[in-house]
Order: C-alpha cells, then sequence, then structure tokens
C-alpha cells in the first residue's frame, strides 16, 4: 500500500519553503506565481479529490501554467506536501478558553478535528518528521500551554499532548472512512442497517453470542447504524482526558 510521509523531500529545500527563506526566481520571464498560490492549489486539489490526485503536473493544471513553471517554486512534491500541511496546520484558532487544563486540552482536541475534517488527506499522511515550519510549531506552542504547570514533567506533557492528537487522529479517521463509505456505496448506515437487522435472527445465535447479540442490538437501534461517530469521539475524548486527570491526583 502506498504511503506518503511528510519530511520525505530535501529537508533544506523544505525548511526554506516553510520559513519563506528561499530565494526568488532570478532567470526567465518575471514570475507569475507565488509559493502561497502553488501550494493553495495543491491543497483545493486534495481536499476535494484527495492526496492521490494530487501531483505536480495536475496543480500546474490548475494553476494554467506548464509542470515545469512549478519547480521554479517548489522542488517536488515532497517539499509540497511538507507546505500544505504546515499551512493546514496554522489554520488552527488556538483559541483561549476559560477554566483549567482540561478544558484547555478538550479545545485542542476539537480544533484539532476541525482541521481534519477540513482536509481529511491530512489523515493519511505519516508525519512521524514533521515538517518543523511556523504553523506545526505554533501549533506544538499552543498545545503544550495547555498542560504547562500542571504537575506534568517536560517529557509527560509532551506525550500528554501527543495523546490526545493521536486520539483525534484515531477518531476522526474512522469517522472520514465511515463517511466514505456511504459515498461510494450510495447507501446511508442507517439504510444498511434497516436492510440487516431482519436477517440477524437467522444468522446469529443469541444463545451462543449473548452479550455480541444484546449490545449490537441496543446499539443499532439507539444510531439506527452499527457505529456513531459523535458519539465514539465524545466518549472516547473524555476516557483520555480521564486518564490524564487520574495520573495527576497520584501526584
Amino acid at each position: 500500500m502506498n504511503q506518503d510521509y511528510s519530511g520525505s523531500g530535501d529537508p533544506a529545500r523544505s525548511l526554506e519553503l516553510l520559513w519563506g527563506l528561499q530565494a526568488r526566481p532570478t532567470r526567465g520571464p518575471k514570475p507569475a506565481l507565488t509559493v502561497d498560490r502553488v501550494v493553495g492549489a495543491a491543497v483545493k486539489i486534495a481536499d476535494a479529490e484527495g492526496l492521490s490526485a494530487m501531483s505536480m503536473r495536475r496543480v500546474a493544471d490548475e494553476l494554467g501554467v506548464g509542470a515545469m513553471t512549478l519547480y521554479r517554486y517548489v522542488p517536488g512534491k515532497g517539499e509540497l506536501l511538507d507546505v500544505m500541511l504546515d499551512s493546514a496546520y496554522a489554520e488552527m484558532p488556538r483559541r483561549t478558553v476559560e477554566g483549567d487544563w482540561r478544558a484547555r486540552l478538550d479545545e485542542v482536541a476539537r480544533e484539532n478535528r476541525e482541521v481534519y475534517l477540513r482536509h481529511p488527506w491530512m489523515l493519511y499522511v505519516a508525519t512521524s518528521r514533521p515538517p518543523l515550519g511556523p504553523g506545526v510549531m505554533a501549533k506544538y506552542e499552543y498545545e503544550l500551554a495547555a498542560v504547562e504547570g500542571i504537575g506534568l514533567s517536560d517529557v509527560e506533557m509532551d506525550a500528554a499532548v501527543a495523546l490526545v492528537n493521536g486520539y483525534v487522529h484515531g477518531a476522526v479517521r474512522s469517522a472520514v472512512d465511515a463517511k466514505q463509505v456511504i459515498q461510494s456505496s450510495g447507501i446511508t448506515d442507517r439504510q444498511w442497517w434497516e436492510t440487516h437487522e431482519p436477517l440477524l435472527d437467522r444468522i446469529g445465535d443469541a444463545r451462543e453470542f449473548p452479550l455480541a447479540s444484546r449490545v449490537g442490538t441496543t446499539v443499532g437501534q439507539e444510531f439506527g447504524a452499527p457505529y456513531d461517530s459523535e458519539h465514539a469521539f465524545e466518549f472516547g475524548l473524555a476516557r483520555v482526558l480521564d486518564g490524564i486527570a487520574a495520573l495527576l491526583a497520584e501526584r
């Protein structure tokens, strides 16, 4: 399975693009584009059609220029992807909320969720080597501030933020995948459940699988589907924050 990775391009060139340190083109015709325009076009394509549809040629077509023209601004897809990610992370509003660390960390989770839902292609990029641009750095600073001074060590602060972000990433990816199933099949979750529910008595033995039968039926009746992304997100986020609260209580 193909996998896109951040940090797969030339690190020096990526950092130049991320921080606006690249030299302006000096040869050829007067520059008709900017890095921001190139990135904006790439994000537009990825938002609408997924990252697999985004290529240097496709971005060039979107901008109405030849593919080689883009290379005057961005050296390749790897570096372009780094800047796309950083620009998306920079969209986080980084709101100030009233309350304690739990309220702040809850807001961090919800802001990350908003960004992923707006740009679902981000969920399919491995970011163990994140683009170290201004968007990523501002995001990390904001997230760490949510747990600053609450009794965690620096390593634990980083781990707490990673725990919340990892949970959000997984939860939103499951929700996006479920939405894509509806789009590709043309059948809603409720329609799927209503079609399958009458058949369950024929294939399921409640005596052999009593818990699965009882709980599965209850969930299906509650949500009209085998899964509800909103409920799953809220329940899981609360439990993650409960775990951090338990750690702090031990201190």
